[in-house]
């Protein structure tokens, strides 16, 4: 009898604190990588097929100075998928439409961020785009991206080489306080904004994908130049994320996927509410 009244809850309490856990473990973002062969230099989980023509690097000394260069062979097949996916809404140049903004002008690097985080396509304008399994390989995208740049060579936000070797993890962590945690959170797990809209978690996304972000402003976010963040130092926060938000050291054992108040809170409610029950049920069961 005593058993069996201790059994429910028990059984309970396990599996509401077995689905807490799960739902609480985000995956640390994994490199953008679709095919086998890597450039070397590239960092930050780029890579590349074989046989087609690789992108070239534009730069080197330093780090976080370094941005990629999409071979002419990319802009034929990139615009055969731009007007497949994109241009009913962009136009047939990018130009824009009624439906869709002017991409002209605003870089390689900004139409790879929107396409491999798959933002885009987005099938409903009207609504914030969110991140989503891209629709578009690796080669893909940058083909994509390439069409897009060469309407307007030489500007906008470039694709960059992503290179954490050298970064600061501490400069990292005051720069991203500093300037991504008011609407990010200050555990990366993304939070609501006014008017309806939200910042994403920053759980997934890629080293490459931060400084695209960094530097060209998607949705409500605002932009942030080489005057405002170095390329050091974007790299810096992209190293910050990437090590220290997505793949923290847990040393009080589960991370309670670093949603901080969200996932504490549900443990002490499983913990405090449910010792409460079992001890409600002990207390009846004694009388």
């Amino acid at each position: 009898m005593f058993r069996g009244r201790y059994a429910i809850p028990a059984a309970l309490l396990a599996s509401v604190g077995i689905f807490g856990l799960m739902a609480f473990s985000p995956s640390a973002a994994q490199a953008d990588s679709t095919t086998p062969t890597t450039l070397a230099s590239a960092g930050g989980g780029y890579t590349y097929p074989t046989p087609t023509t690789s992108p070239t690097v534009s730069a080197s000394s330093g780090y976080g100075t370094a941005n990629i260069n999409l071979p002419e062979t990319f802009i034929a097949p990139g615009q055969a998928i731009f007007d497949a996916s994109c241009a009913s809404c962009h136009g047939a140049d990018a130009s824009g439409t009624s439906r869709a903004p002017n991409l002209q002008g605003l870089g390689a690097g900004t139409v790879d961020f929107w396409v491999s985080t798959g933002r885009m396509p987005l099938a409903d304008s009207s609504v914030q785009a969110t991140e989503k399994p891209p629709r578009f390989n690796r080669t893909e995208t940058l083909q994509i991206a390439a069409f897009v740049q060469s309407k307007t060579p030489g500007t906008g936000v470039p694709i960059p080489i992503v290179n954490l070797s050298a970064a600061n993890l501490e400069s990292g962590g005051s720069l991203y306080t500093l300037n991504c945690a008011a609407c990010h959170t200050i555990t990366g797990a993304g939070d609501a904004l006014a008017g309806g809209a939200y910042a994403p978690s920053l759980h997934l996304a890629t080293p490459t994908q931060i400084i695209e972000a960094i530097r060209s402003g998607p949705g409500n976010m605002p932009r942030f130049s080489e005057g405002n963040l170095t390329p050091t130092e974007a790299h810096d926060i992209a190293a910050y994320v990437h090590g220290v938000i997505q793949q923290p050291d847990d040393r009080g054992g589960f991370g309670l996927g670093g949603v901080g108040p969200v996932g504490e809170g549900f443990v002490g409610l499983l913990i405090g509410v449910g010792l409460l029950m079992l001890v409600c049920f002990w207390i009846g069961e004694r009388s």
